[in-house]
């Protein structure tokens, strides 16, 4: 990448057939759907890609299919989160050899009570960035249960030449992401949020230059981040509000299963079935999401039609 990655960098939903088989084809058309909504990059494999309910072959098939269909049109980011340090190094080498742009990574943990000290995940993190020479973007999630802390975060970005791109989405997060600025300065080419941009403009005050969302309606939300950083706030402002509704609806009552529905509901997908345990929206919850969806217009809705 000649510049750093600002804007919008949603996550690629993985979508199923209704047996629970991978629907390679509709992968296919997520990607084309995704480029027609404007975004800035694609990130696969993340949690919205249920990365945790799939095998480490379909893991494979998804980025081989993903990075090839693509092209090169956009960056492709992909998620290489594992509790074991070899195994995220792998996969980080395996992704920089098949064309990722950037690998993304949350810091090792496997439940409330099995998480590395400190100096493991300065470790882990060095570790991946000894063996690619892409851009390492740190997942800081309440998932992981893990505190990253600013001094630890910033120790990273000072001291690991490919880690340069933070993706906060803790509980307070605007405030952390001004503390890591300012301690770790031009270290940091990449400073975004995430959480479906709930939190997108107390995030861009403090200094954000992107946010990861999800793939429902990046061509809505981007537009906030453009404008604010182009200095025009009152039209951020008035974009962050239209857009409020259906942010919020997707990040406290639908989770990973909204893009879907979307993306079904708009023919880019043939189903938006989640994998067991997952459970589908009840009819209550689908239909305010549809809603709240057809009265902006998401691109999504008529992609396919």
């Amino acid at each position: 990448m000649k510049q750093p990655l600002a804007g919008i960098l949603p996550v690629a939903p993985t979508p199923f057939h209704a047996d629970g088989s991978v629907d390679e084809d509709g992968m296919r058309r997520v990607i084309d759907c995704m480029i027609d909504q404007g975004v800035d990059a694609i990130c696969i494999l993340a949690n919205y890609s249920e990365q945790f309910l799939l095998t480490d072959d379909e893991r494979a098939l998804l980025m081989r299919i993903s990075l090839e269909h693509t092209a090169g049109r956009v960056p492709v980011i992909v998620t290489i989160s594992h509790f074991w340090t070899d195994l995220v190094a792998r996969r980080a080498m395996e992704a920089e050899a098949m064309g990722a742009a950037m690998v993304m990574m949350m810091p090792p943990y496997h439940g409330a009570g099995l998480q590395a000290a400190p100096q493991g995940i300065l470790e882990h993190f060095r570790a991946v960035d000894e063996s690619i020479s892409i851009p390492i973007m740190v997942q800081d999630a309440p998932l992981s249960g893990v505190n990253l802390t600013v001094d630890l975060l910033a120790h990273m970005a000072r001291e690991l030449e490919n880690v340069s791109y933070f993706k906060i989405e803790c509980p307070f997060a605007a405030d952390k992401l001004a503390a890591l600025i300012e301690a770790a300065g031009d270290h940091i080419e990449g400073p975004f949020d995430g959480e479906e941009a709930v939190t997108l403009l107390a995030d861009l005050d403090a200094g954000a230059t992107g946010t990861m969302t999800s793939a429902m309606f990046p061509e809505k939300i981007r537009p906030i981040v453009t404008e604010y950083r182009a200095g025009n706030l009152d039209v951020a402002l008035d974009q962050w509000k239209l857009c409020l509704p259906l942010i919020n609806h997707e990040n406290r009552q639908c989770g990973l299963r909204a893009a879907k529905t979307i993306f079904m509901e708009g023919g880019v997908i043939g189903s938006d079935a989640v994998r067991h345990p997952l459970k589908p929206m009840s009819q209550r919850t689908r239909d305010r999401l549809l809603g709240l969806a057809r009265d902006l217009d998401v691109l999504a809705l008529s992609w396919g039609k």
